[in-house]
């Protein structure tokens, strides 16, 4: 079902792209493994800031130890090659996963836990800041910030 749904024809790029994450995030919430293998490449590149403790998305993705955490994502955002996923869980928890893919496949992953983020592009776009982290329930935390410029 997840390729039918990446592989739309009338699809633009980004809206393709849009609807692989959400697939992702479907089919680890199913614990459908095989389908997250055709939507992940095998030699991801992977990025994580944050408490090292709350590296939850590895877990998931690598199998490693049993989930014990629920990505429910709030905002999902596609930016070019990018698609940029945020979500929080009351004010103990908020998260951004950015994903690049090429041709409907996920090779890169950054993940931002605990920490607000500004997407910027410095070329290319009539806005420098194309998407800053929102965590509506979070609005009163302190958290460090970080800038990630694509």
């Amino acid at each position: 079902m997840a390729e039918e749904i990446i592989r739309a024809p009338h699809l633009e790029a980004e809206n393709q792209n849009k609807a692989a994450v959400k697939a992702l995030y479907e089919a680890l919430a199913r614990g459908k493994r095989d389908i997250v293998a055709r939507l992940v490449a095998g030699d991801l590149e992977w990025w994580f800031h944050g408490p090292q403790n709350c590296q939850h998305m590895m877990r998931l993705l690598t199998g490693s130890g049993e989930p014990e955490f629920q990505f429910e994502p709030r905002s999902v955002t596609a930016i070019d090659d990018r698609v940029i996923v945020e979500g929080w869980e009351g004010a103990q928890a908020y998260w951004v996963h950015v994903w690049t893919l090429k041709d409907g496949l996920i090779t890169q992953f950054r993940e931002y836990f605990n920490t607000w983020l500004t997407v910027t592009e410095l070329i290319g776009h009539n806005s420098p800041t194309l998407w800053q982290s929102q965590p509506r329930d979070l609005a009163r935390r302190s958290l460090p910030g970080l800038l990630l410029a694509i």
